[in-house]
């Protein structure tokens, strides 16, 4: 069953059982209010009829006493309301009526009322009226008022209540029926773009429109399917400069290997061959590592330890490990943070370390003549820059510049800053670069500052 159908169900059930107890609660809550309401009449009228009753002078024909009744009762309560006095022995003296047909029906006859029914009456036993009694110099007068006057009238009223309520709960049904189709149609959709992303569509998955909930979970859908199409485009891609990449040393080697053995290169040619073929070797042997590597930090978790490590001993090691460099290449590394905080991060201490060899040596490759290091803690996190005095980076390259094989001026494998990414992010890290005003580039390192549960580890 679709699920459109089952909410509808599930709603008209409630819907049902709602208005039910409604219903019933309505037919009783009437039936006591009308009760209350007709016996509060009855005393009122009762009241106003003991007071005429005992300023009249009793010595009038029964026509004058009916004169005096009957326009009183007629003028009140929810229904008919009968009156009948009674002398000191219980014998009726009057029985005076309204002109409703229905209480002419119960009291067709005075003869009719025996002692014996008032006395019920008076009692309380006979459930079939409300009474009320009151002492007057003549004797009792009794007011009654049919129970079943009452529960016509509040049965043809709960009558009327239960069609609006049968006509309210169709137009709920099929208002639902309306906003249901509404919000069950944008999970259609989403499924139908979900089934793409399956089939590994991911360049055709569309953004589902919708509010709410359903418009967060169609916009995650989305950006999950972009995201996936990228990963997908730069896979192939990375398989592609990686087959290019391997491609080229190895076929250095394959020619000069073949040349040396059919004796195409002789003396000192030979020597330059196996020169060649050495670093070609030493060439490839990097890239299969770095790439290994790179596979490692996406999948494997044994392969990334972390401990406590200081940001200044890290950031020494580096300057001894790039020294070399900067003698060959002639450039001064300027390093500089605050002695006083502490600068510590939880990571593992030798990928990061490459990590910040493989960005400063980025930075000497690029570099005219100055590399700026600076660690500062900033709002919480502790932030390292990396800047030079060069050229700057390609605005063109600025955007991928941490893709994988993406080799500016003077790059080595394509690999290094890649590389660097993925050691910052599993540090919980991230990095940036940009081109400085000044001119050059500056990269930006920024890490989580240690918790306390970190600290006690």
């Amino acid at each position: 069953m679709k699920l459109v159908h089952q909410i509808n169900i599930a709603f008209g059930i409630a819907l049902v059982l709602v208005i039910s107890i409604t219903a019933i609660l309505i037919h009783y809550v009437l039936l006591d209010h009308f009760m209350v309401t007709q016996q509060a009449d009855m005393k009122l009228v009762g009241s106003a009829l003991t007071d005429t009753l005992k300023a009249e002078v009793m010595t009038e024909s029964s026509n004058t006493l009916e004169s005096t009744i009957n326009p009183m009762i007629s003028t009140h309560g929810i229904t008919s309301i009968a009156a009948i006095v009674t002398d000191a022995q219980g014998n009726i003296i009057e029985n005076t009526l309204s002109n409703s047909s229905s209480a002419l029906e119960i009291f067709s006859s005075v003869d009719a009322i025996e002692s014996t029914n008032l006395q019920q009456i008076w009692n309380g036993t006979d459930e079939r009226f409300l009474t009320e009694v009151s002492i007057v110099p003549q004797g009792t007068l009794t007011l009654l008022t049919p129970v079943s006057k009452i529960k016509a009238i509040e049965q043809d009223l709960f009558g009327r209540l239960l069609i609006v309520f049968c006509i309210g709960g169709l137009l709920i049904m099929v208002l639902s029926h309306f906003i249901t189709k509404k919000l069950i149609t944008p999970l259609i959709k989403l499924k139908e773009e979900l089934t793409k992303v399956k089939e590994r569509q991911f360049a055709s998955v569309n953004l589902v429109k919708a509010g709410g909930e359903i418009g967060a979970v169609a916009q995650t859908v989305y950006e999950m399917a972009d995201e996936l199409n990228r990963f997908n485009r730069a896979q192939k891609q990375f398989f592609q400069n990686a087959s290019h990449e391997l491609k080229s040393p190895l076929m250095s080697i394959a020619g000069y290997t073949e040349g040396i053995r059919d004796g195409v290169f002789e003396g000192e040619s030979v020597r330059r061959g196996l020169d060649i073929i050495l670093i070609e070797s030493s060439r490839l042997k990097n890239i299969i590592t770095e790439m290994t590597l790179l596979a490692k930090l996406d999948s494997e978790e044994d392969v990334y330890k972390p401990s406590t490590v200081s940001i200044k001993d890290l950031m020494q090691e580096t300057l001894e490990r790039v020294n070399p460099m900067t003698v060959k290449r002639e450039v001064t590394l300027h390093c500089s943070y605050d002695d006083d905080e502490q600068l510590e991060v939880f990571a593992d201490q030798d990928k990061l370390l490459q990590a910040f060899i493989n960005v400063t040596s980025n930075a000497i490759r690029h570099a005219q003549k100055h590399i700026y290091i600076h660690a500062v803690i900033k709002k919480n996190r502790i932030e390292l820059s990396i800047s030079d005095d060069g050229s700057g980076i390609e605005e063109e390259v600025l955007p991928y510049l941490f893709h994988r094989f993406l080799k500016g001026k003077n790059g080595d494998t394509g690999l290094g800053l890649a590389i660097s990414r993925a050691i910052v992010e599993r540090c919980g890290g991230t990095i940036t670069a940009e081109n400085r005003k000044e001119g050059g580039a500056l990269f930006t390192l920024s890490f989580p500052m240690m918790t306390e549960h970190q600290l006690t580890a």
